[in-house]
């Protein structure tokens, strides 16, 4: 189902993160029910991949947690909807479930791939998300996989990925001045989700990703390399 026209309506001008993650938590669920009408028997079940960590960081503020970010498979979901929910892996962090996933004999392509947000690339767009904003972070994110699968490491990195800050950068191109967008580049390293450390990517590679970008992008100028643990900052920049 090519739902994007209807995402991107209901996000026209949002730009509060945790408002972001609700309304494609609604529209999720929303789009899921409108199918389900159309098959018979109905389903009865909606299964996702809720982790640990999601539940944590999506806890409500008590005495001893704070919520940090809603996760759209977790507190993102409207509070009610047509089907009963189904979360088998909801108490094992994501270390355990790629060991479930090996002694199930799952090939490795599956078992060691790298997360991708619930909500999409919403919260890798920082400030509202347009269709222009997301093919940019799309074709600066195919580069940064591309290079780091080349030399062998999408293994050792728990997520590698690019980040529109919605920021313009004064640059040249050609013989003429340009004002375009930045990208950054965010790899890290980390077992259970909880805590993460900044990739030491070798010169070589950042060098080829961001001379990749620059020039295979339209409207980038300028790459930055996140070096910021987990904590203080999140894995997503949103």
């Amino acid at each position: 189902v090519d739902a994007a026209p209807l995402f991107l309506r209901n996000l026209r001008g949002v730009t509060d993160p945790e408002k972001k993650r609700k309304i494609i938590g609604e529209t999720f669920i929303r789009v899921f029910e409108k199918e389900a009408r159309n098959l018979k028997p109905k389903p009865q079940f909606l299964v996702q991949g809720t982790i640990y960590s999601d539940v944590i960081e999506s806890q409500a503020a008590s005495a001893s947690s704070s919520k940090i970010k809603t996760h759209h498979n977790v507190a993102g979901l409207p509070e009610k909807f047509d089907f009963t929910l189904v979360e088998p892996l909801r108490f094992l962090f994501k270390d355990e479930v790629r060991e479930v996933g090996t002694r199930l004999g799952l090939p490795d392509e599956i078992v060691w791939r790298q997360p991708f947000p619930g909500p999409g690339l919403a919260v890798r767009i920082l400030g509202a998300v347009t269709k222009e904003k997301i093919a940019i972070t799309k074709e600066a994110d195919a580069i940064v996989r591309e290079e780091i699968d080349r030399v062998g490491l999408t293994k050792k990195l728990f997520m590698a990925f690019a980040v529109f800050p919605n920021v313009l950068s004064t640059g040249v191109k050609g013989d003429a001045r340009s004002y375009e967008h930045v990208i950054v580049v965010r790899a890290i390293e980390s077992t259970d989700v909880m805590t993460a450390h900044w990739a030491r990517l070798p010169h070589e590679l950042l060098d080829r990703i961001s001379t990749r970008v620059v020039n295979e992008v339209p409207g980038v100028n300028r790459v930055v390399y996140d070096i910021t643990n987990k904590p203080p900052a999140t894995m997503e920049w949103e």
